[in-house]
């Protein structure tokens, strides 16, 4: 085994121990690949490493569309944008088999969308939905599944902060890989609620059963109710897609569209906006901690030329793309079992985009293959994040092995999702192709 390929498995090593003491994610890349580079070098160089790093990524100018759309979502969801979502979506979808389950997907995608977190839509939601659902007899499995599943898919679905971070990374455009997640995002909403609608009508039992005179008609209160978030994704991706405004500046739109909608409604109040504020800004120092310490493992792998060795490997082995992508996939889903999906995303980023990039995979929509793994891993049994996130804000009500097997069915749909998106890349280069 060659010396670089030693020095990175004991790094790697050094970083799991370190998360598995609940060192956060973002100290323990800087901790390793610090004395990982002043071991290959020497101390000055790596402290001239961590002094350059946080000025050179503050003034990168795509990576400060960041704090524009966590505040647009933080503001959403402070001033009760998103209140509304459920209700709508059940009184949109009231006639279908398995009702509520598809109306979460619709809200959770929504939701989701603005918020950017995945964790944030599943304990929302969960204290929402899974009640109402439970109330109505619901089949447990199938409640807590269906939020598990729906709170991932604002990875995928446009603006998204991850995909913000993989353009910084992979060095390729925000506004083309905003606009290939459009189609991959609708076709995850599509499959989800297919799924249920034939399990519901095959066994109507799972769906519990909601009398004709319970079904709330589609008002137009409830139109306002659901309008406000797709009118701020419309604002953000009808500015980029037209080429009226980078993505920093749609999320500056988004954010100022979001202020505008809450105080036009009448729900904008100040304390709230103070709120979003703040936690626009511990959530953006704690991505941008993480980022450091993603920039500074780069470097460190650079350091022991293991980005050229893997490269070499990989071409001598006459390896392909799916070669490649059968073993991301392999360890996305087992990683996304334990780490925070941006944390994962920026320890595996310097391994796998240059081979990516050796192998003339288009950057695009390898990055949407990945953000669709990466949301695979936080469902994914026996440790997927966003299970216990649903467990823990049902104080317990649902035991595990039931939830559990509730969002099975929904990563077998995942994995179809992926079979799609790899064979037919079309669906997802279709929309940046007609635009960028």
């Amino acid at each position: 085994m060659s010396e670089p390929l030693i020095s990175v498995l004991l790094a790697f090593a050094a970083l799991l121990c370190l998360i598995a003491i609940r060192v956060p994610i973002g100290l323990s890349l800087i901790t390793v690949s610090f004395v990982g580079i002043a071991h290959e070098t020497s101390l000055r160089a790596a402290i001239g490493s961590i002094s350059r790093l946080p000025y050179e990524l503050s003034t990168n100018w795509s990576f400060s569309a960041v704090p524009m759309f966590l505040l647009m979502g933080f503001v959403a969801s402070e001033t009760g944008l998103t209140k509304g979502l459920f209700n709508a979506s059940r009184a949109l979808l009231a006639r279908l088999p398995g009702a509520l389950a598809c109306a979460s997907v619709l809200a959770s995608a929504l939701f989701a969308a603005a918020s950017g977190s995945s964790v944030a839509t599943a304990a929302s939601m969960s204290r929402i939905a899974i009640p109402e659902m439970l109330s109505r007899k619901y089949d447990p499995g199938l409640a807590c599944g269906t939020i598990a599943a729906s709170g991932t898919l604002g990875s995928l679905i446009p603006p998204s902060i991850l995909m913000i971070l993989y353009g910084v990374y992979a060095d390729v455009s925000i506004g083309g890989l905003f606009l290939a997640g459009v189609l991959p995002g609708i076709l995850s909403v599509v499959i989800y609620m297919t799924m249920i609608i034939v399990r519901c009508g095959l066994n109507p039992a799972l769906g519990g059963a909601a009398a004709d005179d319970e079904i709330q008609p589609f008002t137009r209160k409830l139109l306002f109710d659901i309008a406000p978030l797709p009118l701020l994704i419309l604002i953000v991706m009808g500015s980029i897609s037209l080429g009226i405004a980078t993505p920093t500046e749609a999320g500056a739109l988004g954010a100022l569209g979001a202020v505008a909608i809450a105080l036009a409604s009448g729900k904008f109040r100040f304390a709230a906006f103070m709120r979003a504020l703040k936690q626009s800004a511990l959530s953006f120092t704690a991505i941008f901690i993480i980022v450091i310490g993603g920039a500074l493992l780069t470097r460190y792998s650079a350091v022991v030329g293991l980005n050229r060795m893997l490269e070499d490997l990989f071409q001598h082995s006459a390896a392909g793309p799916l070669v490649l992508i059968l073993a991301v996939s392999v360890l996305y889903i087992v990683l996304g079992m334990f780490i925070d999906s941006i944390g994962l995303l920026l320890l595996t980023a310097p391994l796998i985009l240059p081979l990516a990039g050796s192998l003339d995979i288009d950057l695009i929509w390898f990055g949407i293959i990945l953000i669709k793994l990466l949301e695979i891993g936080l469902i994914t049994p026996p440790i997927g994040l966003n299970i216990f996130v649903i467990q823990s804000a049902l104080d317990g009500q649902v035991r595990l092995p039931t939830i559990f097997r509730g969002v099975t069915w929904f990563i077998a749909m995942d994995i179809l999702t992926l079979a799609i998106l790899i064979t037919v890349p079309a669906i997802t280069l279709w929309l940046p192709s007609r635009f960028f």
